[in-house]
């Protein structure tokens, strides 16, 4: 039987997680595999309800505290590199804990792995929840990783990896920046399934719009030598094909794109994802049936 871990970073929203371990629990009944999970504590400032801890198919439930808030990104990278040095398992998904990631897409990212041995899985996003604002602007951020990466980029967190893999981005200094763009470049051979964005549980979206700028950002940071080898193609073609006042603008455009890009790249840190456990405070298992 295969041994599947399952990570969440969590921020302050309990209630939503505590609902997502329910459904989890539900839906692995189905499954031919051993779950366990592990909770990344970012740090949260509020207290866990002491209620709803007993689980029937869920092997274990852990949690994971840090020392300090440190973000999405970096406890996705903490849990990554712990369970890399750490755990027994053969695969592991990456979902999100406020519901958006639907736990009923587990047994689709399990079947699908299961028939690519080897070969890790990331959730495809055909179907989104959120408005049409935020959707055009995706779609922009698509496009435009797209043109100056060469990538389509149209995944996030949910995925299921192989342990290979694992082991591979662990040690990825991207992996402290940005996880999908990490991934992305790292595993070049990918499956997918088509997946449909949830609704939150519980509270709403705390991503400003600022964050989701430096997250797209950060993405491109994570190519940022192709970013600016297509600046600079696309800056000699302004310059020689379309010499008029005009394009200088766009030309300076160009420039401060690059140069952002180049400043987000900065966030990769292979000190700070190789000392990343060492902000572990404890880790505590919560699942009472297993005690």
């Amino acid at each position: 039987m295969k041994k599947f871990k399952i990570l969440i970073p969590v921020y302050n929203d309990w209630p939503s997680v505590f609902q997502l371990l329910k459904n989890i629990d539900t839906e692995v009944e189905k499954l031919n595999g051993e779950f366990s999970i592990l909770i990344v504590n970012d740090g949260s400032t509020e207290k866990i309800e002491k209620d709803e801890r007993s689980y029937k198919n869920i092997k274990s439930v852990e949690i994971m505290n840090m020392k300090k808030n440190q973000g999405h990104t970096r406890s996705n990278a903490t849990g990554i590199r712990y369970l890399s040095e750490k755990k027994d398992f053969d695969y592991l998904i990456i979902m999100d804990g406020d519901g958006e990631d639907r736990p009923e897409e587990i047994q689709l990212l399990v079947n699908k792995i299961l028939n690519n041995k080897g070969t890790s899985v990331v959730a495809r996003r055909v179907k989104r929840s959120e408005g049409i604002i935020f959707s055009i602007l995706y779609n922009v951020h698509k496009i435009i990783t797209l043109i100056f990466t060469g990538e389509n980029m149209n995944f996030g967190h949910f995925t299921c990896l192989a342990k290979n893999d694992v082991i591979k981005i662990s040690t990825e200094a991207g992996l402290w920046c940005n996880y999908s763009g990490t991934l992305k470049k790292t595993i070049k051979k990918l499956e997918n399934i088509p997946c449909i964005r949830g609704n939150r549980y519980v509270q709403p979206s705390k991503m400003s719009f600022t964050n989701l700028v430096i997250h797209s950002f950060s993405i491109l940071a994570i190519f940022k030598y192709k970013v600016l080898l297509r600046s600079i193609l696309f800056f000699l073609i302004l310059f020689l094909f379309f010499p008029n006042p005009n394009t200088v603008v766009l030309q300076l455009m160009l420039i401060l794109f690059t140069s952002i890009v180049f400043a987000i790249s900065r966030r990769e840190s292979k000190k700070g994802l190789d000392n990343s456990t060492n902000e572990i405070e404890n880790v505590i298992n919560i699942n009472t049936n297993r005690l």
